[in-house]
């Protein structure tokens, strides 16, 4: 492999895409795009969820509990009826997500030092937000009332997002997803146009070896979409502010290696079809659906049947997703997270060797 002819079919590359303002347009806009929409559309956070209250017992004590649900900031008050049924229809009707009721005797029951049943009903019709208004619930009712604590008081703490901000959550993950989505698609669809329009026939008849050619084809792109990961930590970082606890200088670092590893990812694509229309759909379907359903974007890896964590496990992704996260979120190191690290850098290799091997295998 030749530097100069390397750097020679680079610059051409350049060229051909510093004309196309519409894809340089949307190389850099829509990273930015898909990070404002997921941060702001997408929210793990449970907070002012209507509740229904059915208080029996009207007294200072029942008053007192209600006021520790509507105080928390997780609860709104969305009706008080004075019968069950109204608040099963609420709930029915969707208007309502959790139901407080309180039966009679209720004081009474605590001032004689008696257990003072209470039912909390949540709608179990989105299973995530479910689980989290009935642990708020349970916290709640279990820090109530100060007089009959036990001396033992279990005390919690979460470490490394205490606010449970979702967004911190999220953000670290874009990095990942979304430079899986877009430096792939574009360099698919850079040689599949090649080969539409035949000036892939030039490339054949050139001196270039097919490492030459995948090199200089990697280079351009690769800058393009470590400018996007420069964009999306940028704004992560200083719009939606998420704190970055370890070094910005290591997660750039290893960034690039991703960057490159996706690069290749679509030059392995391209060398497979024929077409931009068939390359647009493999790359899709190769890096964008796997990066949101089965690298712990959203769902934790743990949660999934065997089989599909071992699709997981095959996918780079999963890896620098976890390595974003533990540099963001827990101020993880270099000596932390070095196996995802290595399994990138084997990943890369492996994919360019693979695109290489295509290419020479077509051209010989």
């Amino acid at each position: 492999m030749k530097a100069r002819r390397v750097l020679a079919f680079a610059r051409k590359e350049v060229l051909e895409i510093s004309r196309d303002r519409f894809t340089m347009g949307v190389a850099l806009f829509m990273p930015l795009m898909m990070l404002f929409l997921f941060v702001y559309g997408i929210s793990l956070d449970v907070d002012r969820a209507p509740l229904i209250v059915v208080d029996h017992d009207r007294t200072a004590a029942s008053r007192e509990l209600q006021a520790r649900f509507l105080n928390s900031g997780y609860f709104i008050l969305q009706a008080a009826p004075e019968d069950e049924r109204s608040a099963e229809h609420a709930l029915m009707r969707g208007t309502a997500r959790a139901a407080l009721f309180i039966p009679p005797g209720f004081s009474g029951r605590l001032g004689r030092g008696e257990d003072a049943p209470v039912q909390f009903v949540v709608d179990g019709t989105y299973a995530s937000t479910a689980a989290i208004l009935s642990a708020y619930g349970r916290a709640i009712l279990h820090a109530y009332p100060e007089e009959v604590r036990l001396p033992l008081r279990p005390e919690v703490r979460v470490w490394y997002n205490p606010q449970l901000r979702s967004r911190n959550f999220i953000v670290p993950g874009l990095f990942a997803v979304i430079l899986m989505a877009f430096p792939p698609l574009l360099t698919a669809l850079a040689v599949a146009r090649e080969k539409e329009l035949g000036t892939i026939a030039q490339i054949y008849a050139s001196p270039l070896t097919g490492s030459e050619f995948i090199a200089g084809k990697l280079l351009p792109y690769a800058v393009i979409a470590y400018a996007e990961l420069l964009l999306v930590v940028f704004g992560g970082v200083v719009w939606f502010e998420v704190p970055v606890r370890g070094s910005v200088g290591l997660l750039l670092a290893v960034g690039l290696l991703y960057v490159l590893c996706t690069v290749s990812i679509g030059l392995l694509v391209s060398t497979l079809v024929r077409t931009q229309l068939a390359a647009m759909l493999t790359a899709l379907i190769v890096t964008l659906m796997p990066a949101f359903l089965f690298s712990g974007f959203v769902y934790p890896l743990f949660t999934m049947p065997p089989a599909f964590q071992a699709y997981a496990s095959a996918l780079p992704t999963r890896y620098f997703l976890e390595f974003s996260r533990g540099v963001v979120l827990r101020g993880a190191g270099l000596g932390d997270l070095w196996p995802n690290v290595l399994v990138l850098a084997a990943y890369t290799a492996t994919v360019f060797a693979l695109a290489t091997w295509r290419f020479r295998k077509r051209i010989a």
